[in-house]
């Protein structure tokens, strides 16, 4: 016989029963009659999330996640105020091409949280994912996102707990601009910094 989830993981089933219970008072209100169905609905998606997603043995670090919601809120505004000036200034460039970064991270969470954070960054949305290599969709192809996608990799490496690997060979890859042709040979990016 299996012992319970809740026995095996209490932090996880702590956490999903605090959360669940946020989802049920934002739903509801703070009536405290509503809990006498909200108290079931609590117990029942705790035990069900537990058995349906079995809680893993990593996990965030909280100092890392101080420091990446101010990081990620600011890159939002930046990111949204750099496509709005493109669209509202017309003297501001827009010549979307691609870029090519190799990913370092190896958690597939962790590459998960980084390539869906890439759209944040200032005029950049995450396109491809192959391998190790990240297609980056750029409203300006002459602008280098380099710096940007390794600031961003860090800090998702330091929110999971990875270092990354040094980098290593430099391979090519093509950018092309918004009809396709061929721009110009460039290096893959690969997150420049130990």
């Amino acid at each position: 016989m299996h012992p319970s989830p809740v026995f095996e993981h209490p932090r996880a089933a702590l956490s999903r029963a605090i959360g669940f219970a946020l989802v049920w008072l934002i739903l509801v209100g703070p009536d405290p009659a509503s809990w006498i169905i909200g108290g079931p609905f609590v117990i029942g998606a705790t035990l069900a999330s537990l058995d349906l997603s079995k809680p893993r043995d990593q996990t965030l670090s909280l100092t890392s996640l101080a420091g990446f919601v101010p990081y990620f809120l600011r890159e939002s505004f930046r990111g949204g105020l750099d496509v709005a000036a493109r669209v509202l200034l017309p003297r501001m460039r827009v010549r979307p091409g691609n870029q090519t970064y190799r990913v370092r991270l190896q958690n597939p969470r962790a590459r998960l949280v980084f390539i869906d954070s890439i759209s944040l960054l200032p005029g950049t949305l995450s396109a491809d994912l192959r391998g190790d290599l990240v297609t980056v969709h750029a409203l300006d192809v002459d602008t280098d996102v380099l710096e940007d996608l390794t600031t961003l990799e860090r800090r998702v490496a330091a929110l999971f707990g990875e270092s990354l690997s040094p980098v290593s060979d430099q391979t090519t890859a093509a950018r092309s601009t918004a009809n396709g042709a061929p721009a110009r040979e460039a290096p893959v990016r690969s997150g420049a910094r130990p």
